[in-house]
């Protein structure tokens, strides 16, 4: 291979890991990915085997490191980015999982935090300590729920004979040969146990549900020293620099490093993030404060807010799947074009409830105005156009939380690729799209964090300068047409709550 230095990316996603390979240019080299099972045990509940995660990463990143004959002297850093919220905890002794991971999509623990955090005084506590409002969805309750049911480990961890991890954490104690056992501030703060404004594990949250401190790992910089990989089939001493949960990285992957700057990630569901600065703003419409990834000459912490759309591509895969109204998701654009409107119909895909800025989980979906004329291409145009009133929704959120309109939003994920779509949301907003050319940015931002604190870029202002032409989208729709279209769908998302 030379002398040509290059960053690892480690992605590991809810459904398969993938490795990376980014040279000086920005560029992705090559990809390879690996799958890897969903475990579904009973109703709402969601799990993963920790081993099976560990395979997968390490495969993808053997085999690409074999691919291209690298060596430790062309590997200037490693960045991981993880699914986030996803629970494991093992024993160091061993290196074993006590139980399969409890994935962030799970809902077994729904009761447990309405008794401890229903009350309204210790839901403030937590929104106000960690930015987030009190649901299963987070790792507290996770972390407490196997403590209470794995036979042993309540006992084990009040030893000081268990550790808990986010997936990143996991990685890096594996990677490290067990030396490290650390975590970032992106992931820490989607623990639900972690104080955003003091930088540091709570006590209080701790205990509410029942966690040794001393199964908690420490928290670093996200763009910084981790430690150095030490595991068989790896090269020896590449150094681990850069962490962040998938979409921090994915925030920082799109360059919006300046508080006012935001992504929105169309992938199974959205997550729109606003990156706030040195500011943690309390949303008081239906969003979470938490937070940014860092370069590492940035001392203070960065926030972010943030906002989930719980249905999102998973709506195209129901046209597909369930309906059979399309062989593609590619489909869904040329069907889209093929009429000039829905005739009049929406649909509120509400499939497990309303996320932010409704939070209804309760809600169950709709399809409104339905004629005799209805055909799968209004359903389809219908169906893309539900993806941009939800996000609508979510950027008004964010105006209104922000104090001031969004002047670009950055785009990427999977459907980001739907010229429609893209088009029709730049309509709906009346502000700029911009879609890079590499809209795998989740990667790229692990990437970056690793790249910047090994001195392998020099600074953001260079990262911005290796972004390659956008594409741009632009309202050219009649400003009164979208401020109608807008109204129906906030009708139809009435008649759904």
């Amino acid at each position: 291979m030379g002398t040509e230095k290059y960053v690892i990316a480690l992605d590991q996603g809810t459904t398969s890991s993938r490795a990376a390979l980014v040279d000086r240019a920005g560029r992705m080299v090559d990809v390879v990915q690996r799958p890897f099972q969903q475990i579904f045990p009973h109703p709402g509940w969601v799990e993963h085997n920790p081993q099976e995660i560990l395979f997968s990463q390490l495969g993808s990143c053997t085999e690409l490191i074999a691919r291209h004959g690298l060596t430790a002297a062309n590997v200037a850093a490693i960045g991981i980015d993880n699914q986030r919220e996803t629970t494991i905890v093992w024993d160091p002794a061993t290196g074993a999982p006590v139980c399969n991971a409890i994935v962030w999509q799970c809902r077994r623990t729904a009761e447990m935090v309405e008794r401890l955090c229903g009350a309204p005084e210790m839901s403030a506590t937590i929104r106000a300590k960690t930015g987030l409002l009190p649901d299963a969805y987070f790792s507290a309750s996770k972390i407490a729920w196997i403590l209470e049911n794995v036979p042993g480990a309540r006992e084990r961890a009040e030893a000081g004979e268990l550790l808990f991890g986010t997936v990143d954490t996991w990685l890096v104690w594996v990677l490290t040969g067990g030396l490290v056992h650390a975590t970032d501030p992106t992931n820490a703060s989607r623990t639900m146990l972690y104080n955003i404004h003091e930088g540091r594990w709570d006590e209080e949250l701790l205990a509410l549900f029942g966690i040794p401190a001393s199964m908690m790992p420490e928290v670093r910089p996200s763009s910084g020293l981790f430690g150095e990989t030490s595991y068989p089939g790896l090269p020896a001493g590449i150094p681990i620099m850069g962490v962040a949960g998938d979409q921090q990285a994915a925030l920082f992957g799109q360059c919006c490093f300046a508080p006012g700057e935001a992504k929105n990630t169309y992938g199974t569901g959205c997550f729109m993030l606003l990156n706030t600065g040195s500011e943690a703003r309390a949303s008081e419409h239906g969003l979470v404060t938490t937070i940014a990834a860092a370069p590492p000459n940035v001392t203070d912490t960065q926030y972010a807010l943030e906002g989930s759309v719980f249905v999102a591509g998973a709506l195209i895969q129901w046209l597909r799947d369930e309906l059979g109204i399309i062989r593609t998701a590619a489909e869904t654009e040329a069907l889209a074009q093929s009429v000039p409107d829905t005739g009049g119909v929406y649909i509120v895909p509400a499939f497990t409830g309303l996320g932010a800025p409704w939070w209804k989980p309760d809600a169950r979906g709709a399809i409104l105005g339905l004629t005799r004329g209805t055909t799968r291409a209004h359903l389809a145009r219908a169906a893309l156009e539900a993806l941009s009133y939800q996000i609508c929704d979510l950027a008004d959120a964010m105006a209104a939380d922000a104090g001031g309109a969004l002047d670009v939003l950055n785009v990427d994920g999977g459907a980001s690729a739907n010229d429609f779509l893209m088009q029709f949301q730049a309509d709906l907003l009346g502000r700029e799209l911009r879609r890079p050319a590499n809209t795998e940015t989740t990667s790229l931002g692990a990437a970056y964090l690793a790249g910047l604190a090994s001195g392998f870029w020099s600074g953001t202002d260079e990262l911005r300068g290796l972004r390659e032409t956008d594409d741009v989208f632009r309202r050219t729709m009649d400003p009164s047409r979208a401020d109608a279209l807008l109204a129906g769908w906030h009708d139809a998302v009435r008649r759904v709550l």
